[in-house]
C-alpha cells in the first residue's frame, strides 16, 4: 500500500455514502491498525442532493485530513462522476454505477463499471445496500483494507436487524470485484 491512500465516495443524498466512508475509515483505523480520517460534504437537500465522503488512510501520521488527489473514486451518479473525476490521480481507480453513470471519461484502464444500485434492488429488494456492495467492490479491487476489517466495521455500524442483509451485500461486492478483475485483465480496458 502507498503511504497515503485518498478516496472519494460520491453520489447523491440517501445513497449511504457518509455511512460508507465512516465504515471504511473504521475498518482501517480500528480493525487494520492504520491511521484514517473521514470527512463529508452534502447538499442542503436530505435526499437527492450532492453527497460526498472522503477517506484518507495511511500507514503513518495524517498531516492533512482532506483528499488532495483521489486514488480511488466511487461515482454513483453522473453528476458526481463529472464533478470529481477531474480530481482523480492519473493512475487512480474509478468505480462507477453503470446504470447511472453513462458518460464515462476515458481517463485510464482502471475504470470499473457495474450496475450497483440495480443489482442491490434485484438481489435484496432494496437500494439501501448499494453503499455496502460498493464497499465490497472497492475493498475487493484494491485491498485498501482487509476483508476481515471491513466485515467487522460493517457489522459494528449497521442495525442488528439489517446485519444479515448487509453482510450478504458486502460478500456480493467481493464477488463482483473478483469478476471485474478477471474481465479487466482480459480486456485491458474499462469494464462493463
Amino acid at each position: 500500500m502507498k503511504e497515503r491512500i485518498e478516496m472519494c465516495l460520491s453520489g447523491s443524498g440517501g445513497q449511504g455514502l457518509i455511512l460508507a466512508g465512516i465504515i471504511l475509515a473504521e475498518a482501517a483505523g480500528i480493525y487494520d491498525g492504520k491511521e484514517a480520517v473521514q470527512t463529508q460534504s452534502y447538499g442542503p437537500e436530505a435526499r437527492g442532493g450532492a453527497s460526498r465522503s472522503e477517506v484518507v488512510i495511511s500507514n503513518g501520521a495524517i498531516d492533512y485530513p482532506k483528499v488532495i488527489k483521489s486514488d480511488i473514486l466511487l461515482a454513483l451518479t453522473q453528476t458526481a462522476c463529472d464533478k470529481y473525476v477531474k480530481n482523480l490521480n492519473k493512475d487512480g481507480i474509478l468505480v462507477a454505477d453503470s446504470t447511472l453513470v453513462t458518460e464515462v471519461p476515458n481517463i485510464s484502464n482502471k475504470i470499473y463499471l457495474f450496475p450497483i444500485a440495480e443489482t442491490a434492488q434485484k438481489k435484496f429488494g432494496t437500494k439501501l445496500v448499494t453503499n455496502i456492495i460498493s464497499l465490497g467492490i472497492i475493498v475487493g479491487l484494491t485491498e485498501v483494507v482487509s476483508q476481515e476489517a471491513i466485515q467487522k466495521a460493517v457489522c459494528s455500524r449497521v442495525p442488528v436487524k439489517a446485519k444479515e442483509v448487509n453482510e450478504k451485500a458486502l460478500l456480493l461486492g467481493f464477488d463482483i470485484a473478483k469478476d471485474l478483475k478477471v474481465k479487466n485483465k482480459k480486456s485491458g480496458n474499462k469494464i462493463n
